[in-house]
């Protein structure tokens, strides 16, 4: 509580108070309240935008590329690169996912996230994270259900609700569709990925085997053990071993300059 000498001073600035809050909410003159306006530093320019005025909106996400000469499903990018994709299945603790993020950037990598839609959901501003740390955001499905296995209209239903809530999120339906519960898409899959606007789908030729929980250092093994320049490595968030051995894993792929791009960049000439 503010005190005051005495009662005038009181009222005095009480009265300041209610004529400040009048101003602002009805603006200087009559009729609609005036537009926000930008303050200006010595120069004359603008300097700050006032706190509380709408922030201006991220650019779109990427949107899904044709790589030509490159089958429908992708497993691996060329063999003569010094790159590799380190794909996670976007799912779980988003803490752990920030953590996973955090490791990724501190060695400099970039990596593919296929996010499931319901994770989208629950976590939104996961999506901007991820763009904002230079990565790139894909479609993981919405439900994560075993897609090679539902009827058409279902399976459909799967990829574009997904695909909305991506394109509402970043303004794209992400750049890539890996299909749920399966290494590979059949060929309906394939197919109603293409419908929905991907012109391919995602696959791997090196599984971690994270999300068995077989402690950093088996994932370590896993993956470096049959990892060569081109390969895409299927990971997941929401497991700490994961988490755990990302310094490390990275760390290998340095020693074997290999280097953890985006999958876009992988296969980019």
């Amino acid at each position: 509580m503010l005190c005051y000498p005495d009662r005038r001073t009181a009222l005095r600035a009480t009265a300041a108070v209610a004529a400040g809050a009048l101003t602002a909410a009805c603006g200087t003159g009559v009729g609609a309240p005036s537009a926000p306006r930008t303050a200006r530093a010595a120069s004359g320019r603008p300097d700050t935008v006032r706190p509380g005025a709408a922030k201006p909106a991220p650019a779109a996400a990427p949107a899904p590329r044709r790589f030509p000469g490159q089958p429908v499903e992708i497993a691996h990018g060329p063999l003569d690169r010094t790159g590799v994709a380190l794909t996670f299945h976007g799912n779980g603790d988003p803490a752990l996912a920030r953590a996973v993020l955090a490791e990724a950037e501190k060695a400099g990598a970039r990596i593919t996230v296929l996010a499931i839609g319901t994770w989208l959901d629950d976590h939104p501003d996961m999506a901007r994270r991820i763009l904002d740390g230079g990565h790139e955001l894909g479609n993981h499905t919405q439900r994560h259900l075993a897609i090679n296995s539902l009827p058409e209209a279902e399976a459909y239903a799967e990829i574009t609700g997904c695909a909305e809530r991506l394109k509402r999120l970043t303004g794209s339906i992400g750049t890539w569709f890996r299909p749920s519960q399966t290494q590979y898409a059949s060929p309906l899959v394939q197919k109603l990925a293409q419908r929905a606007g991907y012109p391919h789908v995602l696959s791997y030729d090196v599984d971690s085997l994270d999300f068995t929980s077989p402690g950093a250092a088996a994932v370590i093994r896993n993956v470096t053990g049959t990892i060569h320049g081109g390969s895409v490595v299927s990971l997941h968030f929401g497991y700490a071993d994961t988490v755990d051995a990302m310094p490390p894993l990275l760390e290998e792929l340095a020693r074997r300059e290999l280097r953890a791009v985006t999958t876009t960049e992988l296969l980019t000439p």
